[in-house]
């Protein structure tokens, strides 16, 4: 059975809705929290979280050093041999989490930003905000030498900073979609080039360290990555759960939604400063990692099989590709460890390929 919410009531009241029968509804302050359940994004939804977990203890117990399953509760506990401890406790967990919760973050913020920009390519690496996240931290890295609480601050201002650049310059009559997706190309060269002339500045050690972060890399990650990416996920993700129903009312044209009750300015400000928040977050921890925030959406949208945003199931196949990836990373070439990035950027490249072909195919290209 379907579930769904009524549209919000104008601000004037003259155009009210009876709530269908059925439907769930949540009120905080005037603003409802609303959800679209189906069978099929439900069944799906369970499928990504049990995949994500399974996923999750094979990287607990696979490596140069195995880590029999039946040894993982004990070490979780702090029990059993002290090598199964160190290596489940202070190694492999965080980053297992650390991964979840930065595909989660960069799925949730590639919704949103498709959803405005109403376009399949609108995500933050194609846009420019990862790169002004990267820029940012790259700054902080190369020019101020900080450590990395300022280069996650560096990046979370980077990617607010950028955001606030292309809202503003594609803001004529409204955001369109097309012209938010090529300014934010344009503002995305010129930050790469200025990311490459601080990296011919740098000493080389810096440089090279610098590199390999803009990749984007889980490697080492501990509890303070943990902590750090899902405080943030906290902090942010329910914002944009809050305008999940205002989001799906403007993919419908700004026209419409404004018959619907939604304030389109104060709605796209806010749903961009906190999906560009996240994103700066989830780089700050992992570095750049490259086509998540792409294709999470779009792969749940077509499973799903729905037209509209959709948050929770994009923050689950985020979450679901990147851990998958970064066991990939792990032991594709072991005892070498790849950084993530480049395994994302293979998976993430081949799946845009096959997203402008079918475009192209169907004749939206």
């Amino acid at each position: 059975m379907n579930k769904t919410l009524a549209p919000p009531r104008t601000d004037d009241h003259t155009h009210p809705r009876p709530r269908p029968r059925g439907t769930l509804a949540w009120r905080s302050k005037g603003e409802r929290l609303s959800f679209l359940l189906r069978p099929r994004t439900l069944i799906l939804c369970l499928v990504l979280a049990v995949v994500s977990v399974v996923t999750l203890v094979v990287s607990v117990t696979v490596g140069d050093y195995e880590i029999p399953l039946s040894a993982v509760p004990g070490a979780l506990m702090g029990y059993g041999e002290r090598l199964d401890v160190f290596f489940v406790q202070g190694v492999r967990l965080p980053r297992a989490l650390t991964a979840i919760g930065v595909g989660a973050a960069l799925g949730i913020a590639g919704a949103v930003f498709q959803s405005l920009s109403r376009n399949a390519l609108g995500s933050p690496d194609i846009i420019g905000f990862t790169s002004g996240a990267a820029t940012g931290a790259v700054f902080a890295i190369l020019i101020l030498g900080a450590g990395r609480l300022v280069v996650s601050l560096g990046a979370i201002a980077g990617g607010l900073i950028t955001a606030a650049v292309v809202y503003l310059l594609a803001m004529k009559n409204g955001v369109q979609g097309y012209r938010l997706v090529l300014i934010g190309i344009g503002v995305s060269a010129m930050l790469a080039s200025v990311r490459d002339y601080l990296l011919t500045r740098a000493e080389l050690t810096d440089a090279l360290g610098a590199q390999i972060w803009m990749i984007g890399s889980l490697n080492g990650r501990g509890w303070g990555e943990v902590l750090a990416v899902w405080i943030g996920f906290a902090a942010l993700a329910p914002v944009l759960f809050i305008m999940g129903q205002r989001l799906r009312y403007m993919e419908l044209g700004d026209d419409a939604a404004r018959g619907l009750g939604v304030n389109i300015r104060s709605t796209q400000i806010i749903a961009l400063a906190a999906a560009s928040a996240m994103t700066g977050a989830a780089i700050a921890v992992a570095g750049p990692v490259g086509f998540v925030a792409l294709a999470a959406p779009q792969l749940a949208r077509r499973l799903m099989r729905t037209g509209g945003t959709t948050l929770i199931g994009s923050a689950l196949m985020g979450a679901t590709l990147l851990v998958i990836a970064d066991l990939v990373a792990m032991r594709a070439l072991a005892p070498t460890q790849l950084p993530v990035g480049v395994v994302t950027a293979v998976i993430g490249g081949s799946y845009l390929i096959w997203l402008l072909y079918t475009e192209w195919r169907s004749g939206h290209a």
